[in-house]
């Protein structure tokens, strides 16, 4: 009878349930999340795992270890100098382009095509990007030889497209336009009411800039520098196709140890990955307490 009555009361209380009441909102999260999982966590996983294995699959800590390497340490301290020059001539170049184009009362036409031109730019990289830079400023680029034919001969001041310069100077074509379309909503927010109020009480544009509007802007700015670091440290496929491997940054020796035939050491590869990983991580928590910071002023 208890049994009986047990079973009668769990139906009325299945009975009593209306499946319309049910959040059913959290499925529409479901496929991002199974394509987070497979081309995310599982990869990033695997790569950690594969950082503290040798060849046979044992546990070692000797692929850490060898990161210590002076090659692998320059390679790091290359990829940083790249990533950090490029982030701040980026974001000095994008700032005033974002500044002119926001209160330095532009055309509107101009703000008409750099904003659509900044969006395209900004994920123009990898092998076309390389390519254009050789068609154009390589050692027979249109360019070049143009300016050779005027009696100015860029490879003979010092340039070389296949540097450490000439390869900030093509990351930089995708790093400008971002820091355009990330800055722009910033200067907007500068309430004029600022200025006047600052001018009102005898502050000239000097004072303004400097102790108003750069403190207001500065979390922004900042954010902007750390995800152009981060954007570039990444890149891979623009810096080999330019340099086909002659320039010795993190990414391509990632490559060489995976891949590649003399230096083949997929172990050593993850862990350099695992190392670009930490990087990164460190900057996306860098960028995203600066985000918080910057959006007290901007709402």
């Amino acid at each position: 009878m208890a049994e009986q009555a047990s079973e009668r009361g769990r139906g009325a209380q299945w009975q009593h349930l209306d499946l319309r009441r049910i959040n059913w909102s959290w499925l529409g999260t479901v496929p991002f999340f199974l394509f987070a999982c497979a081309f995310l966590v599982l990869p990033s996983a695997s790569l950690v795992i594969g950082s503290f294995q040798d060849n046979e699959g044992n546990f070692t800590l000797q692929n850490i270890a060898d990161l210590g390497q002076p090659s692998i340490v320059n390679a790091y301290v290359l990829s940083v100098q790249v990533s950090g020059v490029t982030a701040l001539l980026g974001t000095l170049v994008g700032g005033l382009l974002a500044w002119a184009m926001v209160l330095g009362r532009l055309p509107r036409f101009v703000r008409a095509f750099l904003i659509p031109f900044s969006g395209v730019a900004s994920n123009f990289a990898g092998v076309p990007l390389a390519f254009a830079f050789i068609a154009t400023l390589g050692r027979v680029g249109f360019v070049t030889v143009l300016l050779k034919d005027l009696g100015f001969n860029l490879y003979d001041k010092g340039f070389n497209l296949y540097s450490f310069w000439g390869l900030s100077a093509t990351y930089l074509y995708f790093q400008i336009p971002l820091v355009v379309l990330i800055l722009t909503p910033a200067f907007e927010a500068l309430r004029p009411q600022w200025r006047e109020a600052a001018e009102s009480l005898g502050a000239s544009g000097g004072y303004y800039w400097r102790s108003i509007a750069l403190p207001i802007l500065t979390p922004a700015l900042l954010s902007t520098v750390v995800l152009l670091f981060g954007n570039a440290f990444g890149a891979y496929a623009t810096a080999y196709a330019l340099t086909g491997g002659s320039l010795n940054i993190v990414p391509i020796m990632i490559g060489a140890q995976i891949q590649g035939d003399i230096l083949h050491n997929p172990n050593l590869g993850y862990a350099l990955a695992f190392g670009m990983m930490v990087i990164m991580t460190l900057v996306l928590v860098l960028y995203s307490w600066l985000q918080r910071r910057s959006a007290r002023w901007l709402q």
